[in-house]
């Protein structure tokens, strides 16, 4: 897995002689070199942690004009020669040489980089030069050139320069002569490719053998070749690679009519193929060619309007990812399942309005690729993508990418402890919270690092606290608790070890170490706490090379190619400690020998027997001896094609899983802790499908295939999110998915890694329900109910059961004859009973309600209790809110009656606790479900006034309806509208007799009531204010006309007041604001009010801060009394 961390790095590279091809030729990494061959020169850089220019060829403007710019370029495996042709059809053989020169990095650099020089050696014409052909690129193996032309040939060229001979491809040889397939094709049952195309003319046929791209796998002994009706065909080769062109045979024409670029991942054995359309398909070439899947940025919002076709695809070096092109804009890597890892489309919204057609470039200039991408390639370790942009011949940006430690090959599992590494760094992911993931970068110490680059192996120890780290020599430790390395004290002997794989034996490192000058591989036994050849424990000097490793307690396991398998066992004597002297004893207990045909091993886990060894004793069965020992007698293997299989180590009898897996975690026996929340699981694993969920069988064989349980659909993980492993204290598993974040002062976007946990919580309880392991399940959910999303888990563990109760429902509605299954009720129920246990019950069962059809709700709640009870229930502990979601469940199961009745004691409870926006929903859905009952039942209308009266009016608020007209238009109102009015009414004679005005306003403007009718109603009631002195100075206290939100509720009263024409409010509230033009236009035609306000504002004890703003009221005054009035008051002020 990949993902790319940092800020794109730009090489730049030197300007030619104005080429007319504004495009860079060909682009290649080989080792620690990287190649670049452009229209007029070719540059040779170092690839390693430096990037410097190690030599040049430049040609002259003559050579140039004579012979055409460069055209097309293939470098040899040895990179010791480059191939040139020109588009004057000149072919140019250049010899690499790496000179004795050292280029010194650094003071204290013992080791430099040495120059190159780059010389040609012979310069010959094509013989199709005057043909007027186009040609495909240049593939090679060690002896020959292969280059396709637009005749349908291939024309063989040796390194010596020589142009040998060509040979046809004919896409119809295997079907018209009569040859269905070769001896070791592939068939899948396709239509021909006569079938495919219809027949034109002999010109349109020359057309479509135009050959424009080749694509070679010696270890596959296969040549694709693209036509340029985007026609493919899959040929074989000899074994004696290109030398007889003859024998290159047609195998299979793949069902891709719009191909335009493809790349074979050798060690997958898939073939992927870019397309037209801006997709990529990705062909299974060990089963018969067939279509795996197709990727795309179609459900991210971008069309082939957006990307145009696919330009260039590049695999990863283990094959795990492959990096994908486009023409027109931009760059993706995705992972082999089909997860997106990395993109440098900016993703604005799921539409083509972000496309660069539609939009100017200078909305986009931060976006890298925005012209399109030209070449991509990586370096040999995965740590680099090197791209080109279309059209641009001035730089290469090259991606730094982290690669997870997955459960693969020779290095350790992680289960602790999360861990991307990049070349010179460790991307770890904080996960003390899993409330809030962040990724830590810990950064390598410069004088290891500088020496031993890049980062090659990393592994964490089982608790996490400690981390393995090799690079190219020598070993080092990260100790998480102290925060400090730990290094071998003698550079010699950290010089003398190549690490090939990392393993954690409790507290010992062991280290596969390979010794160069013998040509042997070798285990190492460290202690933790000292590095170095004193403290070695032991050396044990293996049969060959390891595949595979894995270590459980103490045993250890090897596996040697093509699958033998050994297993050790561990003895420790004496105490780990750096006072005392320890040894290690290690002795083989098991060989096993396998021979199949299938793929090597990618990864092999023992699989933890303590609970197979509790159910044979339960089940007075015998076991074998090596069983009894405590020997694991199982393991996981996962093949390089992602075949998931578990292995019998006492019979070598293989058992096939699953497929199309990427990575697996054993979990089972990995921890001694309580608080393991996974300890359950068997295992888990990842791929195409998702994240899948293997439980042990309650029978005899707890490995029997056809009982394990896959839970796809609860572990679904985004197609931006990649999985890196599981925190068994918490249950969930973490992945990582790649955003960017944009800077004015940058010119490309800082790509960053943001982690992600996902629960299975749900996951574990339903397993232990289902087995009837309630004590158990209820344990681990109390284990759990302080971890972030508990309740989440189980409001998905509920909707899971309930949903699949449905789906059986659904399957058997027209077998009316079969008894509904008990046994689903019964999982239904138990469910309850165990969410039951927990406060977040009530919110969980309406939760569930609300997302599934409400024909269902019955079933639901016939296990889950009576939806009137459970209200009650929430009423009783002031849970308004979880209260106020059981109305809609009532009015279906119970009726609009029973839902009518508990909605006004809701609203009610919920103006008392000011819950105003809550109150406002209640309103709504009694008003609506109101007039839904009236006509459907006229004698419940006529009850519905009697039954709901008791919550119509407050005790010690109850309103006097003075008003006749009033009292006769509410009679009229139907029961519904009346008793929800006369709660709201009556709720508002509450807050203005109170004075209680923000209340005021967040309640009007929460249930939507009509202030206006009310005030001019109660103008002379409880709105009445009896004395100005005093409701100034009370609503001043009562409004605190500093904040922003007070002066906004001052505003919104002001408005209403001034509607109904109610003075003695204007003048209080414009003068707390001090809204000027308000009091202006009031007083300017009322002098009596305006000289009775003067006077009280100067009586007042707090009056002086008004005062001056009373005088800047006179003085806008245009009547000469307002303005006599005003001065009066403002001398006798100052007397």
């Amino acid at each position: 897995m990949y993902m790319s961390y940092g800020w794109p790095q730009v090489i730049p590279l030197e300007s030619g002689s104005s080429p007319s091809s504004q495009q860079i030729v060909y682009l290649k990494l080989i080792n620690r070199l990287l190649l670049v061959v452009a229209p007029s020169h070719i540059e040779l850089w170092s690839s390693s942690q430096h990037k410097v220019r190690l030599g040049k060829y430049k040609r002259d403007s003559a050579a140039l004009q004579r012979e055409g710019e460069n055209s097309l370029a293939v470098w040899s495996h040895d990179a010791k020669f480059v191939a040139v042709i020109t588009s004057a059809c000149f072919l140019h053989i250049f010899k690499v040489q790496i000179t004795d020169r050292k280029l010194q990095i650094g003071a204290k650099q013992p080791s430099g980089l040495f120059l190159a020089t780059i010389s040609l050696l012979i310069s010959e014409r094509a013989p199709f030069a005057d043909e007027n052909m186009t040609m495909s690129n240049m593939v090679c193996d060690g002896k020959h050139i292969v280059l396709g032309l637009s005749d349908g040939s291939l024309q063989l060229i040796s390194w010596r320069g020589e142009f040998t001979r060509s040979v046809k491809i004919d896409c119809h040889a295997c079907h018209d002569n009569g040859i269905t397939e070769a001896e070791h094709s592939f068939d899948n049952g396709l239509a021909a490719e006569s079938d495919l195309i219809p027949s034109k003319s002999n010109h349109d046929l020359e057309q479509r053998r135009a050959i424009v791209h080749l694509e070679l796998s010696l270890s596959l002994r296969l040549l694709v070749v693209l036509f340029s009706n985007g026609q493919l065909a899959l040929c074989s080769v000899s074994k004696k690679g290109l030398r007889h062109p003859e024998a290159i045979k047609v195998e299979r024409i793949l069902p891709c009519l719009d191909a335009v670029c493809s790349s074979v991942g050798s060690e997958q054995q898939i073939l992927a193929v870019g397309s037209r359309k801006g997709v990529v398909q990705l062909y299974n070439l060990a089963d018969s060619a067939s279509l795996l899947r197709t990727v795309a940025l179609h459900d991210w919002g971008y069309s082939i309007e957006d990307t145009g076709p696919v330009s260039c695809i590049a695999w990863a070096p283990d094959n795990s990812a492959f990096a994908v092109g486009w023409k027109l804009r931009g760059l993706s890597v995705w992972s082999v399942s089909g997860c997106r890892l990395m993109c440098t489309i900016r993703q604005i919204g799921l539409c083509s309005s972000s496309s660069p057609m539609g939009k100017p470039i200078q909305a986009f200039k931060y976006e890298p690729l925005m012209s399109g991408t030209s070449l991509i390639h990586w370096d040999v370790y995965g740590y680099r993508l090197y791209v080109i942009e279309e059209g641009n011949l001035e730089r290469i940006l090259s991606f730094s990418f982290g690669k997870c430690c997955l459960d693969r090959g020779v290095s350790g599992a992680t289960y602790a402890r999360q861990v991307i590494y990049g070349e010179d760094r460790l991307l770890v992911v904080q996960s003390e919270d899993t409330d809030d993931l962040k990724i830590v970068h810990l950064n390598l110490p410069v004088s290891y690092i500088s020496q031993n680059w890049p980062i090659l192996h990393v592994a964490a120890s089982k608790d996490g606290m400690y981390l393995a780290v090799a690079g190219l020599h020598g070993l080092i430790l990260y100790d998480f608790h102290h925060k400090r390395w730990r290094v071998f004290g003698d550079i010699t002997q950290e010089q003398m070890i190549q690490c090939r794989g990392l393993l954690w034996l409790e507290k010992i490192v062991v280290v596969c170490n390979y010794v160069e000058s013998s040509n042997f591989y070798e285990l190492l036994f460290y202690p933790r706490y000292h590095l170095d050849q004193s403290s070695l424990l032991c050396r044990k000097v293996l049969l060959g090379k390891p595949i595979v490793m894995d270590v459980f307690e103490d045993y250890i396991l090897v596996t040697y190619h093509p699958f033998d398998v050994h297993i050790f066992h561990v003895n420790v004597l004496g105490i780990l400690s750096p006072s005392t002297n320890p040894s290690l004893q290690l002795s083989t207990v098991r060989e096993l020998s396998i021979v199949t045909a299938k793929s090597h091993p990618a990864a092999m886990r023992f699989i933890p027997d303590h609970h197979l060894r509790e159910g044979m004793l339960e089940n007075h069965l015998s076991p074998s001896k090596g069983f009894l020992s405590g020997q694991p007698t199982r393991c996981l293997i996962l093949r390089i094609s992602g075949e998931l299989s578990l292995l019998d180590l006492d019979d070598g009898h293989e058992r096939e899983l699953t497929d199309s897996v990427e990575l697996f975690w054993v979990t089972c026996g990995h921890s001694k802790e309580e608080a393991n929340l996974i300890e359950e699981v068997s295992w888990l694993d990842y791929g195409h499908r998702g994240m899948q969920v293997w439980y042990p069988s309650p029978g005899v064989d707890p490995f029997k295939q056809e009982d394990f349980l896959q839970l796809d659909p609860e572990l679904e993980f985004d197609r931006e999110v990649y999985p890196l492993g599981l925190l068994p204290k918490a249950g969930v598993v973490v992945g990582v998915s790649q955003r960017m974040s944009f800077l004015a002062c940058t010119e490309f976007p800082c790509f960053e890694l943001s982690p992600q946990a996902q629960t299975i919580l749900h996951c574990l309880l339903r397993h232990l329900i289902q087995r009837g392991k309630h004590e158990e399940a209820l344990r681990l959910g109390r284990l759990s109910a302080e971890k972030p999303h508990f309740s989440h888990c189980l409001e998905w563990l509920l909707f899971t059961v309930f949903d699949a109760e449905i789906s059986r429902q659904n399957a058997k509605k027209n077998q009316s004859l079969l008894p509904k299954s008990a046994a689903s009720f019964s999982l239904l129920n138990k469910t309850c009973d165990l969410i039951k246990n927990f406060p977040e019950y009530l919110d969980v069962v309406v939760s569930v309600a609300r997302k599934t059809d409400g024909r269902h709700w019955a079933d639901l709640f016939s296990a889950a209790g009576r939806s009137t009870e459970l209200f009650e229930e929430c009423f009783q502990r002031r849970w308004y809110r979880t209260a106020a979601c059981y109305i809609l469940v009532i009015a279906k199961l119970e009726g609009p009656a029973v839902s009518q009745y508990c909605a006004l004691r809701l609203l009610q409870a919920t103006l008392d606790e000011s819950l105003y926006e809550l109150a406002g929903e209640l309103v709504r859905f009694l008003l609506r479900s109101g007039r839904e009952y009236e006509h459907s039942s006229t004698e419940s209308d006529k009850l519905s006034p009697r039954f709901l009266g008791y919550f119509l009016f407050r005790p010690s608020y109850k309103r006097q309806m003075s008003d006749s007209k009033s009292n006769t238009s509410f009679k009229e109102q139907s029961a519904h509208v009346a008793s929800v009015k006369s709660i709201l009414e009556s709720h508002a004679s509450y807050l203005m007799s109170g004075k209680e005005l923000s209340k005021l306003v967040a309640f009007v403007k929460g249930t939507q009531f009509d202030l206006v009718e009310f005030l001019q109603r109660e103008r002379n009631g409880c709105a009445r204010l009896e004395n100005f002195a005093f409701g100034l100075e009370l609503i001043s206290q009562k409004f605190q006309i500093g904040t922003l939100q007070s002066r906004l509720d001052a505003e919104f009263l002001l408005s209403h007041m001034c509607s109904v024409k109610f003075k003695e409010w204007i003048v209080i509230l414009a003068t707390l604001l001090k809204r000027s033009e308000v009091l202006f236009d009031l007083f300017q035609h009322d002098l009596r009010l305006w000289k009775a306000y003067s006077m009280t504002i100067q009586a007042l004890p707090r009056g002086l801060e008004t005062l001056d703003y009373v005088d800047v009221l006179g003085e806008r005054g245009s009547s000469n009394s307002l303005a006599k009035i005003g001065r009066s008051i403002f001398l006798s002020r100052r007397k």
